[in-house]
């Protein structure tokens, strides 16, 4: 593949790897914190518009804290979780937090005057980064607003980046839609092993950083038993947990049909004990605790904000069922044998259906292509299922083991490479190495710099920036001690053949 690569430079040809890494890599201009020193602050702006997004934005903030050798100034639209770390959100995440093709209508005026808003206040608050998190419809809107009034003023914009690249892997086409992203993405933080590869391939700079539910999977170890005494539960109950979303429109959709679900459940299953985990979203609690209060089985509603808590009532229970997202990744790591059910607008599933090219809805059955996780998705999402589905894995030990033993698997792929912290001049405060998902995140964005023209920098350096390269370039490799600088100079006028960067990390 080397020798064709080499002997064809105009073919498309996407990254791969060998014994170590390798990337393409380009020159580089200012970083963050070389901007951030002028003034003697880091500003942030952020944006996150989902729960999920708010959980990642709370970290990132955090880690960005403990790394940045100047004070961190954050400003933006996030949640509860992020506005811990200081941010005080320009509206409700809530506003923004809307998903769907037909769901999104009732909406458009409302999503208009917030992205109004959140543009005029980050040009207000004059970022030297913007981190946008999730939410591609939003935030590629307002990542393209913010270039096109920055467009006159190059030199002052900020840095652009995206943490959780779009599913473009999950759609027909998706794969050319990545084509004009770099005209207003900087940089994309993925959270899937195999996308910063494509995204790189197809001219956006990349970092895999790993999956955020990691770092509660290495943290928090649940206690059943701490769980079942703060909550009355008694050691003899069934415990099922169930996760209806974080948006209202899915939490409305979905949480009628899990009621119907666990009524069907009630004379099979030996003293049950339904927990609900209520997401950290107000329009979501006020529909829950209203709604439960007509169920007739005993329901337990955990709130959200609590790592510790969540993970305590999945270790308290026997499986669960979750509506399609974060959480069936959350629960099987926490190796809780679940359920996946999806449903919507009959409009948003036929386009689903038509453009959909992967048959799977949950990360880790497409992670490892197999339906390890059962799936009950759009008018397969019926009460009876559901409750077959279950019982199947509250009675058969063999389904309740595959999907056990997949986790570990799952994990392995999403650890992100073992990643070095940035040394030198810039003191950095976080020391050697850290492989969190958040770190490795707030390292590259402190220490990334844009693509501009003039000398090709040392691929040793960590402040080296691997990205795409404009210019058609050469075959270099080797390990980290090798001499790169002196190589890449004494062929620089080479430039008829492909180069691909043996990167010594």
């Amino acid at each position: 593949m080397l020798l064709k690569l080499m002997q064809n430079p105009n073919r498309r040809t996407p990254l791969f790897f060998l014994s170590t890494v390798r990337k393409y890599f380009s020159t580089s201009s200012q970083a963050a914190v070389d901007l951030a020193s002028k003034d003697g602050e880091m500003r942030i702006f952020l944006v996150a518009g989902e729960v999920s997004g708010d959980v990642i934005g709370s970290r990132l903030i955090a880690a960005l804290k403990k790394l940045s050798p100047y004070p961190i100034r954050v400003a933006g639209v996030g949640g509860s979780m992020m506005a811990k770390q200081g941010l005080k959100s320009l509206f409700p995440m809530e506003d923004i937090a809307v998903m769907g093709i037909w769901e999104l209508l009732p909406h458009l005026k409302k999503l208009r005057v917030r992205l109004k808003e959140t543009v005029d206040a980050a040009i207000s608050f004059r970022p030297h980064v913007v981190v946008t998190i999730d939410s591609k419809g939003f935030s590629f809107r307002l990542l393209k607003q913010l270039k096109a009034r920055y467009c006159q003023h190059e030199n002052n914009a900020p840095l652009h980046f995206h943490y959780v690249a779009p599913s473009f892997w999950a759609w027909k086409g998706g794969e050319e839609r990545l084509n004009g992203l770099s005209k207003f993405v900087d940089h994309v933080l993925c959270i899937l092993p195999f996308e910063a590869e494509v995204c790189v391939s197809r001219g956006v700079p990349a970092t895999f950083v790993g999956h955020p539910v990691l770092e509660d999977i290495q943290e928090l170890k649940g206690n059943a038993n701490l769980f079942r005494r703060e909550y009355g539960i008694s050691s003899g109950s069934t415990v099922i947990t169930v996760l209806p979303g974080s948006r209202l429109q899915e939490v409305t959709r979905m949480l009628p049909i899990y009621s119907k679900t666990i009524d069907l459940l009630k004379d099979s299953v030996k003293d049950p004990a339904t927990v609900i985990h209520v997401a950290p979203n107000q329009h979501v609690e006020n529909y829950i605790k209203k709604t439960v209060n007509e169920w007739t089985a005993d329901v337990v509603l955990v709130p959200g904000g609590s790592s510790h808590t969540k993970y305590d009532a999945f270790s308290a229970s026997a499986v669960a069922l979750c509506t399609s997202g974060t959480a069936a990744m959350e629960l099987h790591l926490a190796r809780l044998p679940c359920v996946v059910a999806y449903r919507a607008h009959f409009l948003t599933e036929w386009v689903i259906r038509y453009k959909a090219k992967i048959p799977y809805i949950s990360l880790p059955n497409i992670l490892l292509n197999s339906p390890v996780i059962p799936e009950a998705l759009f008018r397969e999402c019926t009460p009876t299922r559901l409750a077959s589905l279950l019982m199947e894995l509250m009675h058969n030990e063999e389904v309740r083991a595959e999907q056990i033993s997949a986790a570990e698997k799952v994990r392995q792929l999403l650890s992100p490479p073992l990643a070095r912290a940035a040394r030198g001049d810039l003191d950095c405060k976080e020391p050697s190495f850290d492989n969190s998902p958040s770190l490795i995140a707030a390292r590259t964005i402190l220490f990334h710099r844009k693509v501009a023209a003039g000398p090709a920098c040392d691929p040793t350096d960590p402040n080296c920036v691997l990205a795409p390269s404009k210019k058609r370039p050469r075959i270099v490799e080797g390990s980290k001690d090798d001499s790169y600088a002196e190589r890449i100079k004494a062929d620089a006028h080479v430039d008829d053949r492909p180069e691909i960067v043996v990167v010594g990390h």
